[in-house]
């Protein structure tokens, strides 16, 4: 039988047709941020883009402003409309497409991006006074969006999120550094304020920034190599990928062969390191895929930015990497170099960590200040030294406020800024120090002389804490003891809590100047010591021959000091002089412990000083131990030295047989688990173990390091303090 053909009606043709029209195109979209209760920056050119079928017409209309365009090949569209003054009067943004779509409630004012990690996303509920200032924030015109914590490995185009209209019900969720800027914005301006706020707790600034900001930073090649390496597409990561492939289908081949003949194998080959994509969000430039890269484009007046916790160890390096988030922001937004004000973070105890390396952060974050349109908020005069976050967020909002109303909306007579050094004078034994932005004269919170400075000189072993006084925008300082000051440091350790602040009350941030004198002038070890051995490390060998040796020529002595100087690419420019009450009165077994000598020491050490490049191991007063042999010695801590283990090699080793073997040379800092040098297995020569501070090895007395080679230029001098001088050659 053959098939009944069968006809449709014109008519229901035409109807199905157009059912499957509607079902294939796209309704024209915007970005998820586009939404009721918006704000759009003011004065500037209105962008406003989205989806669409290609070729589809789409237009757009706010205030009786008028855009149109139709959609490219890749299914997008955009367009742009006049620059508009700020308006409370709420607005409707329409687009008609093939569908249409309606914005309601939409004012013209200031936009602000919010970003950072956990300072930044801190919200009003958890903030000082956080119910009379949730009671009181009845702000309509200012405006929040909350952007969800989302990381990615390629950029994303869209994001949603709504915004909400301030007040008492909602306002306990915005970000509370944001929020009390914008209500001080709003309150001096009378204009609407929009927030958006793309912030997670915890991050690093890595991942904020896009691959742009690290490739126009020579110091972040590694990174951003890192980057381009994951990304399919550019010529690393494809060059990558085909040179596996082609190993994996050799593999694969032999493989076959092998199946067949019945023969082993090799592993096949690792899928690359390199090219496996990130997976954390703390990984470089997975928050700028996933949080702000939907924004990119979305005109604002500029960014607050508040992070620096997770980085805070690595010194000037963040000054660098700040440089590639600011810049590589900018440089996708299009809109020339915006304001970015940032917030210096606050004192914190971070553990046991040398007070010195949050100083060293603060000098950074600082130096970001030489990049065009930046500012910086100082906040060491509201931290909370037991809690990272510290809950007075209301000067942070109101000090960034500042910054922006004098910089960017014409207050010129404001007074921004904190103080900084302007200058500083030698004038014998004081030191003078000129500040600039003192918003009348300095002065400081309690009345008292202002806390927290101090001053170096030759021969003034450390920075010794100064008396300080003030006049007008200069502070002099002074310190007993220090008779011609070069130097000074103001505010150099995590829980300083300086006094001194400007006239208008903003504080001073933490700051050094001078030229330091150099590590050995600072000890002036010929003052009261006499050099006894000198040794250059790079001849080491069983039997050690000194190029001085004045022992001969000793007396009396009631100290010994010891100076190791190290040079390597890796480490840097290593000093280290330690003292201590003498643990003999025999000179010949003070230096490397020869058996001839029969030089062995398992002792504890009095009044051991230690001064050195380290700063971890500035100390005096410690509670020393010594571990001096020219035997081999194992792990057991037989003398048992408080603290020491068993079962690593460290400040608690025991001697062992035979007893002119390995050879030990160690002083320790017991009560801080700390070796403060160690020459060991000098037999070896540059196999020798060799390193000042704790070993970054399994061992925390360089024990089986065997690194003596690695180091460009070391050496070792033995002084003794005489208690009569020693005679002449």
């Amino acid at each position: 039988m053959k098939p009944t053909l069968k006809f449709f009606p014109t008519s229901l043709l035409v109807v199905l047709l157009a059912i499957f029209q509607q079902t294939v195109r796209a309704d024209v979209s915007l970005p998820g941020f586009f939404g009721d209760h918006m704000v759009m920056q003011r004065d500037v050119e209105i962008r406003v883009w989205g989806w669409c079928d290609a070729g589809e017409k789409v237009s757009v209309t706010l205030d009786g402003k008028e855009a149109s365009t139709k959609g490219s090949e890749d299914g997008t569209w955009k367009v742009t409309l006049p620059a508009m003054a700020a308006t409370s009067r709420p607005l409707t943004l329409r687009v008609k497409g093939n569908n249409a779509i309606n914005i309601g409630d939409i004012l013209i004012g200031e936009v602000w991006l919010c970003s950072g990690q956990s300072n930044m996303e801190w919200t009003v509920a958890a903030s000082t006074d956080r119910e009379a200032e949730i009671a009181a924030a009845d702000f309509p015109l200012i405006r929040h969006l909350k952007i969800e914590h989302r990381p990615s490995t390629v950029p994303l185009d869209d994001v949603s999120a709504p915004w909400t209209v301030c007040s008492p019900a909602v306002a306990g969720t915005y970000t509370a550094a944001g929020y009390f800027m914008a209500r001080k914005l709003h309150q001096e301006l009378g204009i609407p304020v929009g927030l958006i706020n793309s912030s997670w707790g915890g991050t690093r600034v890595e991942p904020w920034t896009p691959p742009v900001g690290f490739k126009e930073v020579p110091a972040l090649s590694d990174i951003y190599e890192s980057v381009i390496g994951r990304t399919p597409g550019t010529a690393p990561y494809q060059n990558a990928l085909s040179n596996f492939i082609d190993k994996s289908e050799k593999w694969n081949q032999e493989a076959r062969v092998a199946l067949t003949t019945m023969e082993t194998i090799k592993p096949s080959p690792a899928f690359p390191d390199q090219l496996r994509p990130f997976q954390s969000h703390q990984d470089p430039t997975m928050l700028y895929n996933g949080m702000i890269h939907a924004l990119v484009g979305y005109p604002i007046r500029g960014a607050i930015w508040y992070q620096g916790e997770s980085n805070h160890t690595e010194g000037m390096l963040y000054f660098e990497k700040k440089k590639a988030l600011i810049e590589g922001w900018r440089s996708l937004w299009n809109q020339g170099e915006f304001p970015f004000y940032y917030v210096q973070i606050a004192p914190f105890q971070y553990g046991s960590e040398d007070g010195t390396i949050l100083a060293k952060f603060w000098e950074a974050q600082a130096a970001v200040q030489q990049l065009p349109n930046t500012g910086m908020v100082v906040i060491n005069d509201i931290a909370t030294l037991n809690d990272i976050h510290p809950p007075n967020k209301q000067d942070v909002g109101n000090r960034l406020a500042l910054l922006a109303l004098k910089n960017d909306y014409g207050m010129k007579n404001l007074v921004a800024n904190s103080p900084e050094v302007e200058s500083i004078e030698l004038a014998g034994p004081k030191l003078l120090i000129n500040f600039k932005n003192t918003g009348g004269g300095l002065k400081t919170r309690d009345g008292k002389s202002p806390t927290h400075f101090e001053i170096i000189g030759p021969g003034t072993r450390t920075f010794v804490p100064a008396n300080a006084s003030i006049n007008g925008d200069t502070v002099t300082l002074s310190a007993d003891g220090v008779k011609t000051p070069v130097a000074f440091r103001f505010a150099w350790d995590k829980l300083a809590e300086p006094n001194l602040t400007g006239g208008t009350g903003l504080p001073v941030g933490a700051c050094r100047g001078g030229s330091e004198p150099d590590f050995l002038s600072r000890l002036a070890i010929d003052q009261e010591y006499e050099l006894v051995y000198e040794l250059d490390l790079s001849k080491l060998q069983n039997k050690i021959t000194y190029s001085v040796d004045r022992s001969g020529a000793a007396s009396e002595f009631d100290r010994v000091g010891y100076l190791i100087e190290l040079e390597s690419e890796t480490t840097g420019s290593q000093k280290l002089f330690v003292s201590m009450d003498a643990f003999t009165d025999d000179i010949s077994k003070i230096a490397v412990p020869q058996f001839s000598a029969d030089a062995f020491f398992q002792q504890s050490v009095k009044n051991v000083d230690s001064y050195s490049t380290v700063s971890s191991l500035n100390r005096t007063g410690i509670e020393g131990n010594i571990e001096f042999w020219s035997g081999n010695y194992a792990t057991q801590n037989t003398a048992n030295v408080p603290g020491a283990s068993g079962a690593i090699y460290d400040f608690g080793d025991n001697m062992s047989e035979p007893l002119n073997g390995y050879g030990s040379m160690q002083v320790h800092d017991t009560s801080g688990k700390q070796t403060l040098f160690a020459i060991n297995h000098w037999g070896s020569g540059d196999g020798a173990d060799i390193g000042i501070g704790n070993s970054d090895g399994p061992h925390r007395d360089w024990t089986f390091k065997s690194n003596a080679g690695s180091y460009s230029g070391k050496s070792l001098k033995v002084y003794v303090r005489p208690t009569r001088t020693l005679k002449t050659d």
